[in-house]
């Protein structure tokens, strides 16, 4: 299976974002992530979609079909295009006196940041690639997750092309 980043544009109304995740879990395809915003224009939402498919055939059978909705504005499959994809995650760690300065040490190496402290945890925030989110998990499960929030992928094309003209 690959995995393949979709952008799609919608127009801001009640329903769309389920309208768009039914249709592709009613074709069998997984999403891996979707989330959804706002963006330049008020009347249009973003929804970044990371599906699953087996070929290339499955994935335009997918923007095929979504390009039949109507509240569909544009879809850009930017897996296609040079673009910039982060994530981001906030975990909480089990911490005591003893294992904080070793969490901070780890938070600083991957560039993160300790978000709140409490007497039996801390919440660390990171924004990156898939990679660097995994490497971060990674490591702190030495030290005990509590709990995981992730966003799943967002990306921008490179360049001064945005996706409302792809």
């Amino acid at each position: 299976m690959k995995k393949y980043l979709l952008a799609v544009l919608v127009d801001n109304k009640p329903g769309v974002l389920t309208h768009v995740s039914g249709l592709i879990s009613r074709r069998a395809f997984n999403i891996e992530s979707i989330s959804a915003g706002y963006t330049e224009e008020p009347s249009i939402t973003r929804i970044n979609i990371v599906v699953s498919v087996a070929s290339e055939n499955e994935l335009d059978q997918v923007v095929t079909q979504l390009g039949k909705l109507i509240d569909v504005i544009r879809i850009v499959n930017l897996t296609k295009y040079d673009s910039i994809e982060r994530e981001l995650v906030l975990i909480k760690v089990a911490a005591t006196k003893e294992t904080r300065a070793g969490i901070a040490s780890v938070v600083n190496i991957f560039r993160a940041n300790i978000v709140d402290v409490n007497p039996e945890d801390v919440v660390i925030e990171l924004t990156g690639g898939k990679a660097k989110i995994d490497g971060l998990c990674q490591v702190m499960e030495e030290y005990g997750i509590i709990e995981i929030a992730r966003t799943g992928a967002i990306a921008l094309s490179r360049g001064p092309v945005p996706v409302k003209e792809m």
